[in-house]
């Protein structure tokens, strides 16, 4: 199964539904960086994503979008295969 990385923060709730949906995928492992503990995370994560807003998802080297981005992927079948790729 693919890495996946997550940005988020401690009460965001996109966040929750992001997991609850990856767990819900078999996803056994989310590597959860905190930018509400570390403000330079948040820095590198608007470098990387062009986004401010959390969740910011990867899967593999693939960024996913926030929470939204990843409902739309997964009604179209497309999470099972990037998790698997």
């Amino acid at each position: 199964m693919a890495k996946v990385v997550m940005y988020s923060t401690a009460f965001c709730p996109y966040c929750i539904m992001a997991e609850r949906l990856l767990l819900a995928r078999g996803v056994t492992e989310i590597e959860k960086i905190r930018v509400d503990l570390e403000p330079a995370m948040r820095a590198e994560m608007m470098a990387k994503t062009g986004r401010r807003t959390v969740p910011q998802i990867y899967i593999g080297d693939t960024h996913v979008g926030g929470y939204d981005d990843l409902a739309k992927l997964d009604r179209k079948d497309g999470l099972a295969k990037l998790l698997t790729a």
